[in-house]
């Protein structure tokens, strides 16, 4: 690549992580590069709906985006939690919200205050010393209370979204090219893509070129060659159904994931609809059966037909390989248990800003990218795994397979000291916080042996009373905040803005 001219950016596939790679691309380092994008509107995209973590605020706020604006045109709704049904046993519920638990201490963690303060008789539960909890529970919600910030992320139509950032990403100077890649041109020393072939005959380009073909992988995978790491032996779900609902009540501020037999099954809610489906393994269930179960527990009226889609947890042993970086789907797939799909997205995109590739030495670059791709995505695969392998449940197959298989040895640890002595950490790439593992354990029925005695420092009256105190502040803070779908409709109502 020249230093004089633009850096040739080729990306292929549009959804969500191709205009979100293109717009975000598009924004930082605009007038470094030349970006095109190619999309048939033959090939349908997986954009069934989506609900994302708080780190999407933060990536939004990084790229410039309105808030309002971007809700508005995405039907979106606020998210606070994830209400896990029937996961640890059949007929129980947790919520793991995206508040603070307590207080911080730099000894012990917050939990383990509580559970002196239990011990000796204090009644009120870990529950209630988290805002953001207790405000989905309650349905209510704003951006504060008094001066104390929520932390929230979004329920979203994704293709809407997609929709969306394409006309933001245009307006930038993106190119659309609309067309099917018939072949991909690979130099004959290097190995490097070169251009893209459209069936129309029309070649395109490029000297980056980003893989945003979805499970496919068409460039990283099938003309580049990189194999990808299977790990259903860790996680067997291998399909999903979609739908969509009519809403039958107000939006609830949180995300629902309702444990069935054989599977699980979401609940996102929209402001004009209701995003549904069931994830569950082949091996344990059949798809007339999994379409059965979901059809029998949606709430409100079809408005689509039901969608099957087919898929493979794992990673590509290279996210990054040769001039292609993998974004999406194409460079790994972790169900969405724990809303992790648009946050793999932006969290690729920043690093690769951060790694650039503004010369033709892209192999040191690669290999810093594909070290911490593999760190994120391991990591985030633990915790996944950590809700169905943590379950009482043994009423069929599929959880008895998760209850007693083998897991990684990091999860295992982890588990081991919690189990023994309520010690807990960050993970390693610091996106599930103490509060996250300790929500999950606990709330899965895994209950410490033993716990730090910090809290014993105290006289057991004088704890009860800086419990009740904090317990006291938030439930205040609680009933500063109005209903979700009153904030909503203030805030951010569909198709008001922008």
């Amino acid at each position: 690549m020249s230093e004089n001219k633009k850096t040739k950016v080729v990306i292929a596939g549009g959804g969500t992580a191709g205009w979100l790679s293109a717009f975000s691309l598009a924004t930082r380092l605009g007038n470094l590069l030349d970006i095109t994008l190619v999309e048939s509107d033959q090939i349908g995209t997986v954009g069934v709906g989506e609900a994302t973590i708080p780190t999407m605020r933060s990536f939004h706020l990084l790229m410039g985006i309105n808030e309002q604006e971007f809700m508005s045109a995405t039907q979106a709704t606020f998210k606070l939690g994830i209400q896990f049904e029937n996961w640890g046993a059949k007929d129980e519920n947790y919520l793991h919200s995206f508040g603070e638990i307590g207080q911080r201490a730099w000894m012990a963690e917050f939990h383990a205050f509580w559970m002196a303060a239990k011990e000796s008789g204090y009644s009120a539960g870990l529950d209630d010393f988290c805002l953001e909890l207790k405000a989905a529970r309650e349905g209510k919600f704003a951006l504060a209370a008094g001066k104390k910030p929520l932390n929230y992320a979004f329920h979203l139509d994704a293709t809407a979204y997609a929709a969306w950032l394409r006309k933001k990403s245009e307006a930038a100077g993106v190119k659309r090219i609309e067309g099917k890649i018939a072949a991909v041109d690979l130099h004959s020393d290097s190995g490097n893509i070169t251009a893209l072939k459209l069936e129309t005959g029309q070649v395109i380009a490029g000297d980056v070129f980003i893989d945003c073909t979805g499970f496919r992988g068409l460039l990283i995978g099938e003309y580049l060659g990189v194999e990808y790491e299977d790990w259903s032996h860790y996680l067997a779900a291998d399909s999903a159904i979609a739908v969509q609902t009519e809403s039958v009540e107000p939006p609830l501020p949180y995300t629902r994931a309702i444990a069935h037999e054989a599977g699980w099954q979401w609940r996102i809610p929209l402001q004009t609809r209701t995003g549904n489906g069931i994830v569950y393994s082949s091996r344990f269930l059949s798809d007339e059966e999994a379409e059965k179960t979901l059809l029998a527990n949606l709430d409100g009226k079809p408005l689509t037909q039901p969608r099957k889609l087919k898929f493979k947890t794992g990673r590509r042993v290279k996210a990054w390989h040769k001039n292609c970086v993998s974004i999406g789907l194409s460079g790994g797939f972790l169900e969405p248990l724990e809303s992790t799909s648009i946050h793999l997205v932006t969290t690729a995109l920043i690093r690769l800003m951060k790694l650039f590739p503004f010369s033709d030495n892209f192999g040191i670059l690669a290999e810093r990218f594909n070290q911490e791709t593999a760190v994120e995505l391991e990591t985030i695969r633990d915790f996944i795994i950590l809700h169905y392998h943590q379950t009482t449940r043994d009423d069929g197959p599929f959880w008895n397979h998760y209850r007693t298989m083998d897991v990684p040895g990091s999860l295992k640890h982890r588990l081991s000291i919690f189990r023994e002595n309520g010690y807990v950490w960050p993970d390693d790439v610091s996106l599930f916080r103490v509060d996250s593992w300790v929500q999950v354990m606990m709330g899965q029925g895994l209950m410490p042996g033993s716990y730090h005695q910090a809290g014993k420092l105290l006289a057991p009256e004088g704890l009860k009373q800086q419990l009740t105190a904090l317990k006291n502040q938030i439930d205040n803070q609680l009933a500063q905040l109005p209903p979700h779908a009153q904030f909503i409709e203030k805030y951010c109502p569909a198709g008001k803005v922008g």
